[in-house]
């Protein structure tokens, strides 16, 4: 058996809550890599963040500022972390902070020596649900017709261009299915309070919800994909039990749009497909999703994949899965001491 490297990787997302970010399955892939013996620092947004006090998978934390804080702020915070900690690779999980760390991917580097692999920045910027549809255009896939809003009146405005049901969406995260203009309006509000405008109309498409977790190596290559359909999807949207499936299209599709865009790092697409067998593609989401483990379970590391790339290894593309796999996520009660709680709200660090 060879001998692992030591590296410590720093990861974001780790709020393993109902809606729950990608960090702890990101971290749990690491912990079984057959090339690395890593060392996990733990980056948090809240206190409250569950993977803070998982102290079998998070050997150390540290609070970082919101990303609306700007790029100065998170280098002066990683700078002190770095000093500490000695970070090799750094992974980004919530869509809503990649933009500051693609930003800062050179200074991290030249500066403190950590490397990551993300999308450039006009890789994430080409796929905004924003933009979407005119991004299913260039890649010669369907997405369903969508419109950017800003007020409530646009909202009746497009009724003669949509039929309800119809998708209210935000820019970062959350979607809810209005059959009325009065839901509409309503999910508008509720959405914008929390992620701002604009507000993305999608139209509705009835169907299964399947998904693909997949890896660029930022030359046209696909280096890993499992396709999934959900089993159980829960209030918010989210998977909570998925399988795997044997889908040559949906992996052609998955294959077609990493060599058009010459994706760099973790992705998730998410798709509807029709009972005719036409597929919709509903989102790209520009990094690892919260159900990543089931890669690995299905024998494809794509974590670990990510982080060979980033220190700068070649990875050969992954030429099989295991499609007899499927995953139930479950909740668990953390005994966690107020000590600990304490420590982390003061001095921002575990």
């Amino acid at each position: 058996m060879m001998e692992r490297r030591k590296i410590t990787v720093a990861v974001t997302g780790i709020n393993n809550i109902d809606s729950p970010g990608p960090g702890i399955p990101v971290i749990r892939a690491l912990k079984e890599s057959q090339y690395f013996d890593v060392r996990i620092v733990g980056l948090s947004y809240e206190t409250l963040e569950p993977g803070l006090f998982m102290h079998d998978l998070v050997d150390k934390s540290y609070s970082v500022p919101f990303p609306s804080s700007g790029v100065a702020s998170l280098m002066e915070r990683l700078r002190y972390i770095n000093e500490r900690e000695s970070i090799d690779v750094l992974i980004p999980n919530f869509d809503a902070e990649l933009y500051n760390f693609i930003k800062i991917e050179k200074r991290l580097k030249q500066e403190f020596g950590i490397a990551t692999f993300l999308p450039t920045i006009e890789q994430f910027e080409s796929r905004h649900k924003a933009v979407l549809y005119e991004f299913g255009e260039r890649n010669s896939v369907s997405v369903p017709p969508s419109k950017v809003v800003f007020n409530h009146s646009q909202i009746a405005e497009l009724e003669g261009e949509f039929k309800y049901p119809i998708v209210v969406k935000g820019k970062f995260y959350e979607a809810s299915v209005a059959k009325s203009r009065e839901q509409a309006i309503s999910h508008f509000d509720k959405i914008s309070h929390k992620w701002g405008l604009p507000i993305i109309i999608q139209q509705h498409i009835s169907g299964d919800e399947v998904n693909v977790t997949a890896i660029g190596d930022g030359k046209g290559n696909c280096i890993g994909a499992i396709p999934m359909r959900k089993m159980y999807i829960t209030d918010k949207g989210k998977a909570w039990a998925g399988i795997t499936l044997e889908d040559e299209a949906l992996l052609d599709i998955t294959q077609r749009l990493m060599a058009n865009t010459k994706w760099r790092g973790g992705c998730e697409l998410e798709f509807i497909k029709t009972r005719e067998g036409r597929y919709y593609l509903l989102e790209m989401n520009p990094r690892f999703p919260a159900w990543v483990y089931l890669a690995v379970g299905c024998g494809q590391n794509h974590p670990e994949a990510l982080v060979r790339m980033a220190l700068g290894e070649d990875v050969a593309p992954f030429t099989a899965y295991d499609s007899r796999k499927m995953f139930v996520r479950y909740s668990y009660d953390q005994i966690v001491n107020l000590s600990e709680f304490e420590k982390v709200s003061t001095m921002g660090e575990l």
